[in-house]
């Protein structure tokens, strides 16, 4: 077998010896006779995975009592929906930061549930840049400030959250569990599973269990934080095998020093693949301000478009998959999330200096 060097954005690269487990697995989970995709999500053996992931994710993140964590569907883009429809209450304002694509959908979203006020704009930018959070002119009162940690289109990535009077939400769907975070400095969290911890098809949401009653009793069940928190999120059938899958991630994520251990090797691997393009001579060009560099999606630009084409379709054949940046920006990326190793940050760093070698 020989595996490719994944740099997609989402769906993202796996642990490699997660996959094996999975793979063991999938027809005969814990000498059940049935896979985990056929285990009743009432069941002894699934209430089992259901229960270490919600206890992984409580070591990984510092989950207090005051806190649940929920496994939601619909990807961060259903709760760019939600997060307003159960937080910003008639008459309030919420305050949201516009610092890229991401958070431009989740602005889109809000108004049209609510009043929403954009402290910041930087998602025109460029070079690619984040706004000074300490700056910002907070609402007072706000129902809550809301900020995307990590634009991974953008390649931009948030340094140091700010602390706010209001509840602080955050969009943390592509740096979750990356680095270590404070969870008392933020009231929700949420982040589609498919980049750091598992396949899509699960979102996780941890809230603070007192912003779940602000809901209107008339919005629909299915929609209400307060529904997934009562009922341990299985009011209705859950995602179960990729909750599976996350709670093998999140075991392997432990087994690594939680976020603080993943902290030193992304900032290792990020490190590396920023020297290569600073130590280029121009050749290759970052896209994002220097202080808001993503130790995840790493963007950067080649002399010409059709340098960049031939740099990504040379790539490909090497087996590195994903390099494109998006459509909406052109250029190269990479995402170099938890479980893309270092042994690929060196072919691509290779690849690098051997096409700068031969077409520089």
């Amino acid at each position: 077998m020989s595996r490719a060097y994944n740099f997609n954005a989402g769906p993202a690269v796996l642990p490699l010896e997660i996959l094996e487990i999975a793979q063991k697995e999938l027809i005969d989970f814990n000498g059940t006779g049935m896979s985990i995709m056929e285990h009743s999500h009432r069941g002894k053996a699934y209430d089992a995975v259901h229960a270490e992931a919600v206890a992984n994710l409580g070591k990984l993140l510092g989950v207090t009592d005051d806190y649940q964590v929920l496994f939601l569907q619909g990807g961060a883009s259903l709760q760019f929906s939600m997060v307003p429809m159960n937080l910003l209450g008639a008459g309030q304002v919420a305050d949201y930061v516009n610092s890229g694509a991401w958070a431009g959908k989740a602005i889109k979203e809000a108004k049209k549930v609510g009043a929403v006020n954009v402290l910041a704009d930087t998602s025109k930018e460029i070079p690619t840049n984040m706004p000074d959070y300490e700056a910002l002119n907070y609402t007072p009162g706000a129902a809550y400030v809301h900020v995307t940690s990590n634009e991974t289109i953008a390649g931009t990535q948030i340094q140091r959250f700010p602390r706010t009077a209001a509840p602080l939400v955050a969009d943390m769907s592509s740096d979750i569990l990356s680095r270590p975070l404070d969870l008392k400095q933020f009231g929700l969290v949420y982040a589609g599973a498919q980049k750091n911890l598992g396949p899509s098809g699960v979102t996780l949401v941890v809230i603070r269990k007192d912003l779940a009653e602000r809901a209107a009793a008339t919005l629909p069940t299915m929609l209400q934080y307060r529904t997934h928190l009562e009922e341990n999120s299985l009011y209705n059938t859950p995602p179960t095998f990729g909750i599976y899958i996350l709670m093998l991630v999140t075991r392997w994520l432990l087994s690594k020093g939680g976020a603080a251990g993943m902290e030193k090797i992304n900032q290792a691997k990020a490190g590396k693949l920023y020297a290569a393009i600073d130590n280029s001579g121009g050749y290759y060009r970052g896209s994002a301000v220097k202080a808001f560099r993503s130790a995840m999606n790493v963007t950067w630009r080649l002399p010409s478009e059709a340098l960049e084409e031939k740099f990504i379709k040379e790539a490909t054949a090497l087996k590195m998959i994903g390099l494109k940046g998006h459509r909406s920006v052109g250029g190269c990326r990479a995402s170099i999330y938890n479980a893309c190793p270092m042994a690929a940050i060196d072919a691509l760093v290779a690849h690098m200096a051997d096409f700068q070698a031969k077409n520089g």
